[in-house]
C-alpha cells in the first residue's frame, strides 16, 4: 500500500523518452529579467530554479522567441535565435535539470501582434493582410518566409536542446503565430496555408515536423493549444477538438488551454479570475481526451492537491499545469507529497503578478514575499544576531513579519488586539469570490501556531506593555481604520462601513448607494450585486477615460483601479468583465455623496444635485493608517519598525514584500 496521499499527482509519465517524476508541471512563463540583449540573468535563472526545486517534474520558460526580426510582441522577450545565449541558457537548464527537473522552453512567435517590427518597420507579418484595429498594417506571409519561419522553429528547438532543455513547448494557442493559422478570423488565405481546416493545420504541423527533425524522435514535444478561441469568428469547441485529432501522435504531450490573449474577455479564460470555479477550463481538456490517445495536459485555475488528484485518477487529465500557483508556492509537489498540504500557499488570482509584471517588469506575489527574490532567498545568510522581537498586530503585515523572523532564529512574541488572527480583511471570509484570501489567512494563522512564536491574543500593545516585554525589536503593524467622511447624515444608522456590511449582508437594503469606487467598492458591489440587491457606486474620480458611457468598462475599471492602487490593473479588467455580467450595478462617476438620510443620499455631479432613493449608504472611501498610534512604540525598544497599513494604506503585496523584509534584516 502505497504512503503517498496523493498517488496519482506522484505516479510518474513517460513522454518520449523522457521519464518525468510526477504529474505536476510548472506551465510556461515569460521574464523580464533579461539582460540588455534579452539573454536571462541570474535573477532569471533563480526564479525557474526555485520551481525545480519545490519539486516540479518540469519547469517550462516561456516566450522563447523564434524569430527576433517578427516574433516580438514587446521588447522583453526571450531571445531564441541568437546563439549567443547559448551560457544563460545552459546555466538555466542545467540550475533545473541538477534538482531532478525536466527544463523545458515554449517556442513562440507573435505573429500579426508582432509588435515590434511594427515600430522598426512600419508593418508586420501575418497569415493574411489587413489592417489592425490600431491602424498598423498587416501583410500577408508569402511562401518562403512561410517557410523561413518553420525553419525558425526548428533552430530554436536545436539551440534549445543543445542547451540542455530536455522538452520542446511549441505555443499553438492564446492567439500567437500558430494559432492565427489555425483560427478562420485571421487566417483567410487562399492558398493551401487556409480555407479548410486541413489548410489551416498545415503550418502547425509543418512546424511540428520540423521541430521533430531538430531535437530526435526520443526528445518529448508539447504543443499548447486553445481548446475553444472565444472571440467572435474564432473556432468553437468543435473545432478545438478536430485540431487536437490532428496532432494526435505527432507530439508527446497536448497541452490544452483556452482563450485568446489579444481580447480582454478571452484573456480572463485563458486566465481564470477569482470570479471563476477552481480548474475552470479542465472541462476543455477532459473533453478532448476522449478523442486522442496523446497524454493531456490540463491548466488553470488549480491550487488544490486534493482536486488535482481527483482531476488525474479520474482521466481527465494525465498531467496538470500550474502557472500563478507556482509563483504563490514554488514548493507546492514537496509540501504535497511530505505530509504538508494544508501548508500550501494558494493562488488568491488576484492578479497582482501579471500587472506588476506588466507595468514594472518583474513578477511578484501579493501573499509570497519570496517571487521575485528568488535568488536572494536561496542564498540569504544566517542571521548574526538573535533578538527578541514583538511584533504588534496580528493582520498580513504583522504574521508575515513574526513568521520570517522566526524564521531567521529570533525570539518572537506576536500580540493581536483581538481575539483572532488576520486583522481587517477577515470581514471578507465569507464572501465566495474571496475564498483563497480567507484560506491564505488560515493558513498564516496555522503557521504561526506551529512556529516557536509566543501568541498573544486580546493584547492591544502599548507602550507600557512594550516597555514591560523589553524587546530589541518592536514592528508596529498596527493596521488602518476607515475613513467616514464628514457629511450631513453620516453618523445615521442607514449608512454602514464597508466592513461590516461584509461581515453582515443582511444589514445592507435592496436599495444599496456605496460611496467609493475603489478596489473595496467595487468588489463589494459585485458581492452585494450577485445576492440581488441594486447597487450604485459612486466615485468621485475627474472624468477622463474612466466615465464617459462609450469607454469600455475594462477600461474605466482598469484606470480606477490604476489611479487608486498604481499596480493592479489586469484586476481592473477582471472586474470588469465582471460587471458586465451584472444588470442590478451601476457606477456614477465624477461624482460625490454631499448627504445621507433614511431614504438615500443626495448626489452632487457636473449636472447638479439629485437624489438617490435608498435603504442603505455603505462607506468604502478609504482607510486612515494608525500612524500615531504605531509611532507611539517608537522609543519602547533599540530598533523600531513601522510597517503595513499602520505606515500607509497600501494593499497586500505591499505589507507582506516589507514585513518580509524588515524580518530578514533584523541581526544581519
Amino acid at each position: 500500500m502505497s504512503i503517498l496521499k496523493y498517488e496519482r499527482i506522484f505516479e510518474p509519465i513517460r513522454l518520449g523518452r523522457t521519464l518525468f517524476r510526477n504529474r505536476i508541471f510548472s506551465s510556461p512563463q515569460d521574464t523580464y529579467q533579461l539582460t540588455s540583449e534579452n539573454f536571462l540573468n541570474e535573477d532569471a535563472t533563480a526564479f525557474y530554479e526555485m520551481k525545480a526545486l519545490g519539486g516540479f517534474a518540469s519547469v517550462c520558460l516561456g516566450d522563447f522567441m523564434i524569430d527576433s526580426r517578427s516574433g516580438h510582441s514587446h521588447p522583453f522577450q526571450l531571445r531564441g535565435d541568437d546563439p549567443r545565449g547559448r551560457t544563460s541558457l545552459t546555466r538555466t537548464a542545467n540550475a533545473i535539470t541538477r534538482h531532478n527537473a525536466v527544463a523545458a522552453v515554449e517556442l513562440n512567435h507573435a505573429g500579426k501582434n508582432g509588435n515590434i517590427m511594427g515600430q522598426r518597420e512600419g508593418f508586420i507579418y501575418g497569415p493574411s493582410e489587413e489592417a489592425r484595429a490600431d491602424g498598423v498594417e498587416i501583410r500577408a506571409m508569402d511562401e518562403a518566409w512561410i517557410e523561413r519561419l518553420i525553419g525558425c522553429y526548428a533552430d530554436a528547438a536545436a539551440l534549445a536542446r543543445q542547451c540542455g532543455f530536455g522538452m520542446i513547448t511549441v505555443h499553438a494557442g492564446h492567439g500567437w503565430l500558430p494559432a492565427q493559422f489555425l483560427s478562420p478570423r485571421d487566417n483567410r488565405r487562399r492558398d493551401r496555408w487556409g480555407g479548410s481546416l486541413e489548410n489551416r493545420m498545415r503550418f502547425t504541423l509543418a512546424v511540428i515536423e520540423a521541430v521533430r527533425r531538430a531535437v530526435g524522435v526520443g526528445t518529448p514535444i508539447e504543443i499548447r493549444i486553445s481548446a475553444v478561441e472565444c472571440v467572435p469568428g474564432g473556432y468553437d469547441s468543435d473545432e478545438g477538438i478536430a485540431i487536437a485529432k490532428a496532432l494526435d501522435g505527432k507530439v508527446d504531450l497536448l497541452h490544452i488551454s483556452a482563450g485568446h490573449h489579444e481580447d480582454d474577455a478571452a484573456s480572463m479564460i485563458t486566465h481564470p479570475t477569482m470570479f471563476a470555479p477552481d480548474g475552470a477550463n479542465v472541462r476543455y481538456a477532459a473533453e478532448i481526451k476522449k478523442h486522442v490517445k496523446t497524454p493531456v495536459a490540463t491548466v488553470g485555475a488549480l491550487c488544490d492537491p486534493a482536486q488535482i488528484e481527483e482531476i488525474l485518477a479520474s482521466g481527465r487529465a494525465d498531467v496538470v499545469a500550474l502557472g500563478r500557483q507556482t509563483l504563490a508556492d514554488p514548493l507546492f509537489p514537496i509540501k504535497a507529497r511530505t505530509g504538508r498540504a494544508d501548508e500550501i500557499n494558494r493562488c488568491l488570482r488576484c492578479m497582482t503578478c501579471f500587472s506588476v509584471n506588466t507595468l514594472s517588469g518583474v513578477f511578484y506575489c501579493a501573499t509570497n514575499p519570496v517571487i521575485g527574490h528568488e535568488r536572494e532567498a536561496m542564498r540569504t545568510a544566517p542571521a548574526r544576531t538573535k533578538k527578541k522581537v514583538l511584533v504588534a498586530g496580528g493582520g498580513v503585515a504583522g504574521m508575515q513579519a513574526a513568521l520570517t523572523a522566526s524564521e531567521r532564529g529570533h525570539t518572537v512574541i506576536l500580540c493581536e488586539k483581538t481575539d483572532r488572527l488576520g486583522g481587517a480583511l477577515l470581514c471578507e471570509e465569507r464572501v465566495p469570490f474571496k475564498s483563497k484570501l480567507d484560506l491564505y489567512l488560515k493558513r498564516q494563522s496555522l503557521l504561526v501556531s506551529r512556529a516557536p512564536i509566543e501568541l498573544r491574543l486580546n493584547a492591544e500593545v502599548t507602550p507600557a506593555l512594550a516597555r514591560e516585554i523589553a524587546p530589541d525589536v518592536i514592528i508596529a503593524a498596527l493596521g488602518a481604520r476607515p475613513v467616514i467622511p464628514a457629511i450631513k447624515g453620516i453618523d445615521g444608522p442607514h449608512v454602514i462601513l464597508a466592513e461590516d456590511v461584509y461581515r453582515d449582508p443582511q444589514r445592507a437594503g435592496q436599495r444599496v448607494v456605496i460611496m467609493g469606487g475603489g478596489l473595496v467598492g467595487l468588489e463589494l458591489g459585485i458581492f452585494l450585486a450577485q445576492l440581488g440587491r441594486f447597487v450604485t457606486i459612486v466615485e468621485m474620480l475627474p472624468d477622463t477615460i474612466a466615465t464617459r458611457k462609450e469607454a469600455p468598462v475594462s477600461e474605466r475599471i482598469g484606470a480606477s483601479l490604476a489611479l487608486e492602487s498604481g499596480t493592479n490593473i489586469v484586476h481592473g479588467v477582471a472586474l470588469a468583465q465582471e460587471l458586465k455580467k451584472l444588470p442590478n450595478l451601476r457606477i456614477l462617476a465624477s461624482a460625490k455623496v454631499s448627504e445621507a438620510d433614511e431614504t438615500g443620499c443626495v448626489v452632487e455631479d457636473a449636472a447638479g444635485r439629485r437624489k438617490l432613493d435608498a435603504d442603505t449608504v455603505i462607506c468604502a472611501v478609504g482607510q486612515r493608517p494608525l500612524l500615531e498610534e504605531g509611532a507611539a512604540l517608537h522609543d519602547c525598544a533599540p530598533e523600531f519598525h513601522q510597517i503595513g497599513d499602520c505606515l500607509a494604506a497600501k494593499n497586500i503585496l505591499a505589507a507582506t514584500q516589507t514585513a518580509y523584509r524588515i524580518a530578514l534584516d533584523i541581526g544581519m
